[in-house]
């Protein structure tokens, strides 16, 4: 036995206080009564009153009152298997997890502020498979594509800029990874989001979203950075910043986010480009933009359903307020008192 929403036992409280006042009212009617002179005796001569009645009548309504809680707090009990179908899109997050990702031109870092991003969207998915592929030179998949919210938001935490051996952006190499985890038969309800600064090193990134838009993909890119830059900072063992890594002429160097590069690919498969910002207001369009797409049916889930029983005291608490309805506070007069 449990209860759907146990939460809604707090009217119990009003329930308590309903009655506490009620019967606290018939003791001063009592009291009152007696200011008259002997309580049995006054009873006696208006044998209609009955103090026993109205004590029923209350009780009644009190117990009508605790059945009516445990009918809205949902009464269940017994359980039943279900097969419950889900409608939604297979979606891949690739994830930039380079060096450059540790600048600081968005708190934390770009790689941080990614994460998040990647968390709210993982947090707002109802019914649509997500996965996660980081990538830097080279990429792999992290998390296959689920319906398990958490254990993918679990893996997403153990990302950070040391998952991926070979370092610099290879935004094809994270495309055509991506691809993978879709169902190759598919030509449509396939969502690539790269959250990347952009800085594509190996090339090839707009040819392989052309590839991609073959495979029915339709890739969202979200800018992670600023287009002015900023020094790459160099990290020891606990996460302080110790300098800043140099190219080989001893210059600083500094990451730009390409937004250039992000908007063709994007293109090039029929999706857009979006810059990201602190208030994650991005999220808002992006979603508003793949809820346009249709959605495919997903492979059912076998569920365990617990069956609700909440009719039994809601029965109980009518036939009681009937009962509290029809009973007279009075009786009825007999003898010489009825025949006056």
């Amino acid at each position: 036995m449990r209860f759907e929403d146990p939460g809604k036992f707090v009217f119990l409280i009003g329930v308590l206080a309903l009655a506490v006042f009620m019967f606290w009212t018939l003791a001063r009617k009592k009291r009152l009564l007696a200011l008259f002179g002997d309580l049995p005796l006054l009873l006696k001569n208006a044998p209609y009153i009955s103090f026993g009645r109205q004590r029923t009548k209350a009780a009644l309504l009190i117990l009508a009152m605790i059945f009516l809680c445990v009918t809205v707090a949902r009464l269940q009990f017994g359980t039943h298997l279900e097969v419950v179908k889900r409608e939604g899109l297979d979606i891949v997050v690739a994830l930039d997890v380079s060096n450059s990702m540790l600048a600081q031109d968005m708190k934390p870092s770009r790689l941080d502020r990614a994460k998040q991003e990647i968390r709210s969207i993982i947090g707002r998915l109802t019914g649509d498979r997500v996965g996660l592929v980081p990538f830097a030179g080279d990429a792999f998949v992290q998390c296959p594509l689920t319906i398990d919210y958490p254990s993918a938001v679990m893996l997403l935490e153990a990302v950070d800029n040391t998952s991926v051996s070979r370092q610099g952006t290879n935004i094809s190499g994270a495309i055509e990874t991506a691809t993978t985890c879709f169902d190759q038969k598919e030509r449509q309800h396939k969502v690539l989001l790269l959250l990347t600064d952009g800085e594509d090193h190996q090339g090839g990134a707009i040819e392989a979203a052309e590839t991609a838009r073959k495979d029915g993909i339709r890739i969202y890119t979200v800018g992670i950075g600023s287009p002015a830059g900023e020094p790459i900072p160099m990290l020891d063992r606990t996460g302080n910043k110790v300098g800043y890594r140099k190219d080989e002429e001893g210059e600083v160097i500094v990451s730009k986010l390409d937004e250039e590069t992000l908007q063709k690919v994007a293109l090039a498969t029929g999706g857009k480009y979006y810059n990201a910002t602190p208030s994650e207001m991005e999220l808002d369009r992006i979603f508003g933009e793949i809820s346009k797409l249709e959605k495919k049916e997903q492979e059912g889930t076998l569920v365990t359903r617990y069956d609700d029983r909440y009719q039994w005291p809601l029965l109980f608490a009518l036939v009681l307020l009937t009962l509290e309805f029809f009973l007279p506070e009075r009786k009825k007069p007999t003898g010489e008192l009825a025949r006056a």
